[in-house]
């Protein structure tokens, strides 16, 4: 991938190798609505699907639409390669299914979306995976539950509900000592984060929140760092390091250098494995209008956090409001976290917890007009929910009070329109409280 431009305002319009359409010389991305590439001859078929050569073979696997998208996520996060699934949701299954197998684990942090904690208390369960929770004011929590079947440490960012910065750089160094990759949910602060730059290996993204933008298209995006040392422990990593008896033996983490002179054998075998076997393809028209959604990314992002902190200063004068939740309206320790991994920007989600809990939530809820009852984040336009009977309402009184929801929270998410319009809302929803 040329990776040549370091100014995310560049990258989501530039990113990548794609300059034009060689054929028809478009300068938007073509959307390659196909399912199958015709093969040179039998031998380059044969190669493709033999791994000594990367082309196109199957739009389940790849494509060139999508293929610009990922390349161009790649560079914003300063990874090396990425791979684009159909939902961010399915980015957070195969990061897990990519090394574990029956009988591992992995050690989550307790600031989880409600999603997350379904899937990893439920269905990965039934699987034979096993998910423990440490709580990450004390990063030294993930060492203390690790033994010789844990494959690797998962978190948030921005962690919603709870939006208790994460420690990326103590938590990464742990792992990085035990062989122990970090993979860093980094949904909630694309560009104002570097998880990769603080020592994440792997970063996933809902493409459907902020770098699409305009909640009009699903996607996930999972994107290798090229930097972790798979091979400090081997026996720690046996998907990557024992034959893989669905490729004729290979051995991914000593063919995938060889072959590609990358240190990517996370997101090869991600690709060529799992989405070859379960087939969770990123549509080429959702790729197509997530790019457009990246490529003024960098302006939007500004724009939802300056809004975010004028609506954080009106919230906090309410009399109906019992508490605001915000990344830096934390204790000193998590408000440190945000000072040093947020920069540019301090998030544009925001956690109220009103007085008279469940009855005012929802009647909080009903009455906004401006904003719109959702279950999503990262529009351009204002959201909000009751995460307690929506969003976070499968899980039990105990997972719900570890994730951050009361009756009474009411998660925000803070648009581009103008700030005032915004406030405006909220003033006249409080008053009807």
């Amino acid at each position: 991938m040329n990776n040549k431009y370091k100014y995310p305002e560049t990258i989501g319009l530039h990113g990548g190798n794609f300059r034009k359409d060689d054929v028809q010389t478009s300068v938007a991305v073509p959307i390659h609505q196909t399912s199958s590439y015709q093969f040179n001859s039998t031998e380059h078929a044969a190669n493709l699907f033999g791994l000594k050569e990367f082309g196109n073979i199957y739009t389940r696997i790849m494509n060139p639409t999508t293929n610009v998208l990922e390349e161009r996520i790649a560079a914003l996060e300063g990874g090396i390669a990425s791979l684009c699934v159909s939902s961010g949701q399915a980015a957070s299954t195969f990061v897990v299914q990519n090394l574990c197998s029956s009988g591992d684990n992995i050690i989550a942090s307790t600031d989880l979306y409600g999603g997350t904690i379904n899937l990893f208390n439920n269905t990965l369960k039934s699987m034979g995976i096993e998910v423990r929770y440490a709580d990450p004011s004390d990063p030294e929590n993930f060492k203390k539950l690790c033994d010789n079947k844990t494959r690797l440490f998962y978190a948030e960012t921005l962690p919603n509900p709870s939006l208790r910065v994460f420690p990326i750089k103590n938590v990464a160094e742990i792992g990085k000592k035990l062989c122990i990759p970090l993979i860093i949910d980094n949904t909630a602060c694309p560009i104002i984060c570097k998880p990769i730059e603080h020592g994440a290996a792997i970063v996933i993204h809902s493409l459907t929140k902020y770098i699409g933008g305009h909640g009009t298209s699903i996607g996930g995006v999972i994107i290798d760092s090229g930097n972790f040392n798979w091979s400090k422990n081997k026996s720690r990593q046996p998907n990557i390091w024992e034959p893989d008896q669905s490729y004729h033996g290979v051995i991914w983490g000593e063919a995938i250098p060889q072959l590609t002179g990358a240190n990517i054998p996370f997101i090869i075998r991600a690709r060529v494995v799992l989405l070859r076997d379960l087939g969770s393809a990123l549509s080429p028209f959702n790729a197509f209008q997530i790019i457009q959604g990246l490529e003024t990314l960098s302006l939007r992002i500004q724009q939802h956090c300056k809004n975010a902190l004028k609506v954080k200063d009106f919230l906090e004068t309410s009399n109906k409001i019992e508490k605001v939740i915000f990344s830096t309206n934390q204790n000193k320790y998590f408000k440190q976290n945000a000072k040093e991994y947020l920069k540019g920007g301090e998030g544009a989600l925001i956690g109220v917890e009103l007085k008279g809990g469940l009855v005012a939530g929802k009647r909080f809820i009903d009455n906004l007009k401006l904003f719109y009852h959702v279950a999503n984040i990262g529009d351009a336009r204002s959201l909000a929910i009751h995460p307690a009977s929506t969003t976070h309402s499968q899980l039990n009184n105990e997972d719900m009070k570890k994730s951050g929801v009361t009756d009474g929270y009411v998660r925000l998410s803070i648009g581009i329109e103008h700030e005032n319009d915004i406030i405006n809302d909220l003033k006249q929803s409080l008053d009807k409280i």
